[in-house]
């Protein structure tokens, strides 16, 4: 990692709270589908529901989150709400978590494609997922 040796350890002990709640915006899985269908491109409200196959009230407060948080804005077209990245430092992260975890299909770059995840893998993470951000987020249901 260049450049990491330069950090003093009492400047990186100061800006841990900062980067773990950062961090913490991209753990929930739910929030973290919309985000990246609006890193690949601007999408209004509709498009990420058609997308990912959502219902609105769920998706609708994953996106407040987001926008609270300063990570996305917004841009009003008449009657609707388009939605794209303010945010430089979700644009790297999310550039990162893509190279890393969906291999080639956004980087480009075949020595970074990650190993698909086992069965169990995939379990414990929705399990985790499910516990951090429970009581504070809805579940996003697939749209019938």
């Amino acid at each position: 990692m260049s450049g990491t040796s330069k950090v003093s350890l009492g400047t990186m002990i100061a800006k841990a709270p900062e980067a773990a709640g950062f961090m913490r915006l991209f753990s929930n899985a739910n929030r973290l589908m919309p985000l990246c269908q609006i890193a690949r491109h601007e999408c209004s409200v509709s498009d990420i529901q058609e997308a990912l196959g959502v219902k609105q009230p769920a998706l609708s407060q994953q996106l407040a989150e987001l926008r609270q948080a300063a990570l996305v804005k917004t841009r009003r077209e008449s009657r609707q709400i388009y939605y794209s990245i303010a945010d430089g430092r979700a644009e790297a992260v999310m550039g990162l978590l893509f190279d890393l975890f969906c291999g080639t299909e956004q980087s480009g770059n075949a020595e970074v494609a990650a190993p698909k995840p086992r069965n169990d893998e995939l379990k414990a993470a929705d399990n985790l997922s499910r516990k951090g951000d429970a009581a504070h987020f809805a579940r996003m249901d697939r749209a019938e």
